[in-house]
């Protein structure tokens, strides 16, 4: 970290701002510090005093985006008098990713909009998925009645693991004129895991406190 990094926090959210705007238009390797700072109405040398390097820039563009995501997304699961049910929980991951495209291409990592900064070995979301995030969901839901436990816990998370990453990983394989739009996909996935994993005597407000727990818990892991 830089140590004589800014702490005008004005000029930080311009900047990272600014820099939502482009890289969602033009892509993050098309998308230069300079063209940032041009936007932004600030010295290159500005910039850096608040990022090391166009990854920290990033990847704190990721931590805000996601952060702002994330409060929508409970938002509007509180609201739900059914948000604590996986199916209900996947559709109003759709409602909050629908008012955010570069959260939408966060999501399915987007290659024109992420460029090479997905293949990079160390990046952000590889970083997140050293946490087996997916499993302990899974068995809190079912601790809370929510999942059913008729399945291994294993098994429930590994095939939720195989839908998110095939979301991501489907165009690179497939004809994308065959494959559906992510809201009928996002629509589809909720329909099917209700079905599969969602008790009839589910407790919707147990499964609001998991996810309570478990968003504090991932906050503190992306601020670290």
């Amino acid at each position: 970290m830089n140590p004589e990094k800014s702490s005008n926090d004005e000029r930080e959210q311009r900047i990272l701002e600014v820099a939502s705007e482009l890289i969602a238009h033009y892509g993050y390797d098309k998308t230069t510090v300079s063209d940032i700072a041009r936007e932004a109405g600030i010295s290159k040398g500005a910039i850096y005093l608040h990022f090391d390097s166009k990854d920290a820039l990033f990847e704190a563009l990721l931590i805000r985006e996601m952060e702002a995501y994330t409060m929508r997304w409970m938002q509007l699961l509180e609201a739900d008098e059914r948000g604590g049910t996986i199916g209900v929980m996947y559709r109003l991951i759709l409602q909050a990713l629908q008012e955010s495209p570069f959260m939408t291409a966060m999501f399915i990592r987007d290659s024109r909009v992420m460029g090479s900064y997905i293949r990079k070995p160390n990046n952000f979301f590889r970083r997140q998925e050293e946490h087996d995030g997916r499993f302990i969901f899974v068995k809190m839901m079912q601790n809370a009645g929510v999942i059913t436990e008729d399945i291994d816990t294993r098994v429930i998370s590994h095939v939720m693991d195989m839908l998110a990453f095939g979301l991501v990983s489907m165009r690179d394989i497939k004809n994308p004129a065959h494959i559906p739009e992510t809201e009928a996909l996002l629509t589809g996935i909720a329909e099917i895991l209700d079905r599969a994993l969602t008790p009839p005597d589910a407790d919707s407000e147990a499964g609001k406190q998991v996810i309570r727990q478990l968003m504090s818990t991932a906050q503190a892991q992306m601020n670290e």
